[in-house]
């Protein structure tokens, strides 16, 4: 699944985001949601998330639970 819909991204989920600075190269940094940033329904490069470590980026895919 990956993180374009803000309806499958919900606090407490493991996700891969990709940082800011991280765009160009497209790394991946997995984490746990703590706050969803996104306000919309959809977004097309990813919904914007903070993580629990307090690092902020955009969903690229979500991690199975």
């Amino acid at each position: 699944m990956n993180g374009q819909n803000r309806e499958h991204v919900k606090p407490g989920m493991s996700v891969q985001i990709v940082l800011k600075q991280d765009q160009r190269s497209g790394k991946l940094t997995p984490g746990i949601v703590k706050d969803i940033l996104t306000n919309s329904p959809f977004h097309p490069h990813g919904i914007k998330v903070r993580l629990q470590d307090g690092q902020v980026g955009r969903v690229k895919s979500i991690d199975a639970q």
